[in-house]
């Protein structure tokens, strides 16, 4: 038994009762949840009623062709993989079966550890579809987070810099001080050339101890260290075809930055205890919040920061560009609240825009996403959370105050967006993403009508 088969679902279409019960009876045995169906009528019923990943179906059946099937089960889920059983194998018979949408192709009598192994393929199968999928929809989401809001002083420029990166593949330096969005431009870059579909992978050269950050960028042979028990692939290598961000490439240790540049002109690497170069083809995008001119030919290689700086992109701080936190505030807002109606005064405004926001676009995002949770009634107030002179103790105060309140938090929202839905359990548990039975708890808790 599998442990991970546990809570699958095989279902077996034959009208054939021994061949199931004996087929059922095999499968059980991995902890699957197995149903059986003898028409073609009743595995489209339990296709509908039940979500089934492997179905096994047999070539003829008393009412339907299992070619004809194969369309109509997909249509009630497009993920189960159907493994196609005939008693007449033929290679004709083969060809019409895959093209009818099944993934797999057995004949009888069946082989029982054929079979195993056929269920086994078509589960990796789904892992596998799940996982591409899961990746798409980061990617589809990083692209669209990929977004420089603003146009105010320098970021009319940084918008020209970045189309132009993404038209070639030269290196790319960020510089900025940190929270002004360097990941942000580095994945616009990215999102934006013609290696979109291709692997965005970042690693921030300050958050790695020095012994481990050339195992991670460059990979390792077995037994290069102690502990290397196997072979690794470096990021290099999986970034293969795509984008490399190093972020704070100021930190990387001076002796692994010569290895860089290798890498870089020869686009070739070798891993750490091996013998060979392997071929590599990576788009290198680097950012750094200090200035790496002052730190030349001390901790930072001259020609490494010429290799890659081919194009530079600087981002101005937040307090250069007063006139982008309107529209900055729009858009971080309307990520953060989800739709929830939250109204931003413009004295509020004001306030922002005479702030010098030390921490940039990250401190102002963090100010707005403080407010909106402990916000009353339509207005935000995230002036009150700035740490500007004077004011300190009784700020203080209200924040634990607000603090230690947050069920008060948690019970004017749901009061609220039950307002906004008149009252309707079942749209208003929809738009706070919760069960039903959970919302009917919450509103007998604090007392809500």
């Amino acid at each position: 038994m599998k442990p991970d088969d546990a809570g699958r679902t095989v279902l077996i279409v034959d009208d054939d009762e021994l061949f199931c019960d004996a087929i059922r009876d095999y499968l059980g045995a991995r902890n699957l949840r197995v149903f059986t169906a003898h028409t073609g009528e009743a595995g489209l019923a339990a296709c509908s009623q039940e979500r089934i990943d492997v179905v096994l179906l047999d070539q003829r059946l008393p009412d339907a062709d299992g070619h004809t099937l194969c369309h109509d089960i997909l249509g009630h889920n497009d993920r189960s993989k159907i493994i196609f059983i005939t008693a007449q194998p033929s290679f004709d018979v083969a060809v019409k079966a895959i093209r009818a949408g099944a993934h797999d192709y057995l004949s009888k009598p069946l082989d029982l550890e054929e079979l195993s192994l056929a269920v086994t393929k078509a589960f990796k199968a789904i892992d596998l579809e799940r996982r591409v999928q899961i990746e798409d929809y980061k990617s589809l989401k990083e692209s669209e987070e990929a977004v420089l809001v603003g146009s105010d002083r320098g970021l009319s420029e940084v918008a020209k810099l970045i189309d132009l990166a993404a038209s070639v593949d030269s290196p790319v330096l960020v510089t900025g001080e940190t929270g002004t969005g360097k990941n942000v431009v580095a994945r616009s870059v990215h999102y934006k050339s013609g290696a979109r579909q291709e692997a965005f992978i970042t690693i921030n050269c300050s958050a790695l101890p020095e012994n481990l950050i050339e195992a991670e960028l460059f990979g390792y042979e077995k037994g290069a260290f102690t502990g290397a028990l196997a072979s690794r692939k470096g990021i290099f290598e999986m970034a293969e075809g795509g984008t490399l961000f190093l972020d704070e490439i100021g930190e990387m240790p001076i002796h692994l930055q010569t290895k860089l540049l290798g890498a870089l002109e020869d686009k070739k690497i070798r891993r750490l205890g091996g013998d060979s170069f392997r071929p590599v083809d990576v788009r290198i995008i680097a950012a750094t919040s200090t200035d790496l001119k002052q730190a030349l030919d001390r901790t930072f290689r001259k020609d490494l920061y010429f290799r890659l700086s081919v194009i530079r992109i600087h981002i101005p701080p937040l307090r250069e560009r007063p006139g982008d936190i309107p529209e900055l505030c729009d858009y971080l807002l309307n990520k953060l609240v989800s739709g929830l109606y939250a109204e931003l005064p413009r004295e509020e405004l004001e306030k922002l825009m005479q702030y010098s926001w030390p921490g940039n676009v990250r401190e102002l995002k963090n100010i707005l996403e403080r407010a909106s949770i402990l916000h009353r009634g339509r207005t935000i107030k995230p002036s009150e959370l700035l740490d500007m002179p004077g004011g300190d103790e009784s700020r203080s105060r209200r924040l634990h105050a607000d603090a230690v309140s947050l069920m008060e938090v948690e019970k004017n929202h749901i009061k609220f967006m039950l307002e906004e839905n008149s009252g309707n359990l079942t749209r208003t548990a929809k738009a706070l993403g919760i069960a039903l039975s959970t919302l009917k708890r919450k509103i007998s808790t604090y007392g809500l009508k």
